[in-house]
């Protein structure tokens, strides 16, 4: 008789910036390691992030309702909180790969589902790599996620079909506000988005112009440099022609030099430059050189917490992630993540394949050249095409009184048994 095997636990985390589907993801992970009894004993989250594992600060999601962890498919955010930390190489620095593997094993963690973006999957890739070494049975699952759409292999990235519905939504009412009132009032519209290489985000806003003299007029795009002359000229061509002229500008715009309009000079926790204000740099532009009266929009969090716009096929893909990521671990998968492979465009079908993580970790895909039009300020009937299917349907949460209704977890602690804490 075949002796059985003992269920084994599973740590899922939340890292870098989140957005209005990742909890849909976490969603989908718990559903199905709850139905997979026999391999999965509990989940434990992170309390914010990886930095849960490395200080011990595990969450036991075996204590939510079905009720709850259902919710959290409709809820913005991360449940089980975030974090930005970049994990140090591991011939710099080996400790923290090595506690984590020690929290692991005091708690007796067989699974290892990091959700989140390009260097998540390096990290992800990395510990898998790290618990062979050791001899400690790991598998390491990455679970796709990021709003700047820049993962390979995949398709798209869940995260992202969201922020370009809400985008390309917002371009559109300011552009109708703005074409009301520009005969005696605002005559440019600048609208700044996220995307610090890769201008997907600043393409979707291009989804809510349909023909000539819509909102936006004008496209901004990391791939392209800022030409400050050719970007006037049209602007001025725009409000001659139209009376008004709306711009989405991403936030990783270059000048001719290579460097970002809106560099603030700091660092983030990934080691990346700190931008944000090339909107206000960019209507003072107009202003300054052509005399309009603008006014200017910084999306910032508000176009990546906005559940309550998200689109439905995006929280389909980040659900279907989330339950990929679990079954190809009970499979005995390892070091790789659940990518979303389109199979068709018109009707749009997709479903889900696999990717292996060593063609993942690094990797940054660009908006492809033949997506911007030559004059490099919009998109082309094939970057329509490719980002139209993404922003397709709604999922209205529940509402009461009003707004949405989300959850809280109660995101009870699990008891620590390693006796030494962990400095970072």
């Amino acid at each position: 008789m075949k002796a059985s095997v003992r269920p084994r636990n599973a740590f899922y985390a939340q890292s870098g910036g989140v957005t209005a589907v990742i909890n849909a993801s976490a969603c989908g992970v718990i559903e199905t390691a709850r139905k997979h009894k026999r391999q999965i004993g509990t989940v434990y989250a992170g309390r914010n992030g990886i930095l849960g594992a490395l200080h011990e600060e595990l969450i036991d999601t075996s204590q939510e309702s079905p009720a709850d962890i259902r919710a959290l498919r409709h809820t913005p955010a991360g449940a089980f909180g975030s974090a930005r930390y970049k994990l140090k190489k591991f011939a710099d620095d080996p400790r923290e790969y090595e506690r984590l593997i020690e929290v692991f094993r005091a708690h007796d963690i067989g699974y290892f589902f990091y959700n989140g973006g390009g260097d998540s999957a390096d990290t992800c890739f990395k510990v898998s790599m790290l618990a062979e070494k050791l001899g400690y049975p790991l598998q390491a699952i990455h679970v796709p996620k990021t709003v700047d759409n820049d993962l390979p292999i995949t398709d798209c990235c869940p995260g992202f079909g969201s922020v370009a519905k809400y985008v390309a939504v917002s371009i559109r009412e300011a552009g109708f506000d703005v074409a009301s009132m520009a005969k005696t009032s605002t005559k440019v519209f600048v609208l700044e988005v996220m995307g610090r290489h890769a201008g997907w985000i600043a393409a979707a806003g291009g989804l809510a112009a349909g023909k000539a003299g819509e909102a936006p007029h004008i496209i901004l795009f990391p791939e392209i440099r800022f030409d400050e002359d050719a970007f006037l000229a049209r602007t001025k061509e725009c409000v001659d022609r139209y009376g008004y002229c709306a711009v989405v500008v991403s936030e990783g715009v270059k000048n001719a030099e290579g460097k970002f309009l809106a560099d603030a000079g700091t660092r983030d926790a990934f080691g990346h430059a700190q931008l944000g204000g090339v909107g206000p740099v960019v209507a003072q532009l107009v202003k300054d050189k052509l005399g309009y009266k603008y006014h200017w929009a910084v999306a910032d969090y508000l176009q990546r917490a906005a559940r309550h716009i998200a689109s439905k096929v995006d929280v389909e893909q980040a659900y279907a992630v989330g339950k990929a990521a679990v079954e190809f671990a009970v499979k005995g998968h390892n070091s790789v993540m659940p990518a979303i492979v389109r199979t068709s465009n018109r009707p749009y079908r997709w479903k889900i394949g696999m990717a292996p993580l060593d063609q993942v970790a690094n990797v940054e895909k660009m908006l492809p050249r033949d997506y911007i039009t030559p004059d490099g300020f919009h998109i082309t009937a094939k970057g329509r095409q490719y980002l139209a299917p993404l922003i397709q349907g709604e999922d209205y949460p529940p509402y009461e009184k009003g707004l949405p209704r989300y959850v809280v977890l109660r995101n009870k602690p699990v008891r620590k048994k390693l006796k030494t804490a962990f400095v970072l």
